[in-house]
């Protein structure tokens, strides 16, 4: 775990700054978003205990090419945060929800991590709302993930949750980061990562709703769903999967998997990323996804190809 905490020196140069957020009511719930630029949609998805914000290097650049929507998940950055359902299911239905009351029929969707796996169930329930796939560190393809997560689904987690992102904690970890700061350093994109997840859990619906989370898709061996078995029912999609090679949360064999599966699919390692690539490298990732949208075309979803596929040979 050392890995996580490597320092860098600082690049000196500020970043984008990111669009001012908005809300949008659903089923009685709100739903924060950040939404701009112009063009072609790409919908960008976070991971597990992230938001928007995580976006905050890359979505300006992306926004000068394509209107970018990024939410907060529900249970996630300023969205709602209720006792429900927190499935990737129950993520995709209103992913999709979102997308129509906005005014917007079909997207690129682009998930990072737990963002990957409702990118995955997504095109699995509305394969004709996708124009195109992007993976990036994608849960949903293997069982391996990292301890930190595994351990969230232990019993007993809701009583360490509370001390592990309580406020003396995230004092100090500010402290750090601004020590780090004055010394022209600065942690890398995975410790940065990391440290704003468990500074998101501050109360007590965040860590409630990231616990339903964690659950529902991981148990203390591994990842419980993976979309394996259905990834030939993508392979009509556009599709990028983009890792990096020193990714600690879930490792790289996963992408490579998921490439050889889905033949017509491009796959994008970031030789010196972790768990975060677009973080690690914004100027790389906004190029690399820029050069997939304007190479790819979207194709209209055929049902009768997915029904051909569905049915068993005979």
């Amino acid at each position: 775990m050392l890995d996580l905490v490597l320092l860098h020196r600082s690049r000196g140069a500020s970043e984008p700054s990111l669009a001012p957020s908005r809300t949008i009511e659903l089923h009685g719930q709100t739903v924060s978003f950040v939404e701009a630029g112009s063009g072609p949609v790409l919908l960008l998805l976070h991971g597990i205990t992230s938001s928007s914000r995580t976006w905050g290097a890359v979505l300006p650049r992306l926004a000068e090419r394509f209107t970018v929507l990024a939410p907060d998940l529900l249970g996630h950055g300023a969205s709602g945060k209720p006792r429900g359902d927190y499935s990737l299911g129950a993520y995709a239905s209103s992913i999709r929800d979102l997308l129509l009351a906005l005014g917007h029929e079909r997207a690129t969707v682009l998930g990072h991590s737990l963002g990957g796996g409702v990118a995955l169930q997504f095109a699995y329930q509305f394969p004709e709302r996708l124009e195109r796939l992007i993976l990036v560190s994608s849960g949903g393809l293997g069982r391996e993930v990292s301890i930190l997560l595994r351990a969230a689904t232990l019993p007993g987690a809701e009583y360490v949750l509370p001390v592990l992102s309580g406020r003396p904690v995230r004092d100090v970890t500010a402290a750090s980061l601004r020590a780090l700061g004055k010394l022209g350093l600065r942690p890398n994109a995975d410790g940065i990562g990391i440290g704003e997840g468990f500074g998101s859990l501050g109360d007590v619906e965040a860590r409630r709703a990231f616990l339903h989370t964690a659950r529902s898709i991981i148990e203390p061996s591994g990842q419980r769903v993976s979309a394996a078995d259905r990834l030939y029912l993508a392979a009509w999609l556009p599709t990028l999967i983009v890792w990096g090679e020193r990714d600690r949360m879930i490792p790289v064999a996963h992408g490579r998997a998921a490439a050889e599966a889905m033949p017509e699919s491009r796959l994008e390692i970031f030789e010196d990323a972790g768990h975060f690539p677009f973080n690690d490298d914004p100027e790389r990732f906004a190029r690399v996804v820029t050069d997939f949208m304007g190479t790819t075309q979207p194709p209209p979803f055929d049902a009768d190809r997915l029904r051909d596929l569905l049915r068993p040979p005979s």
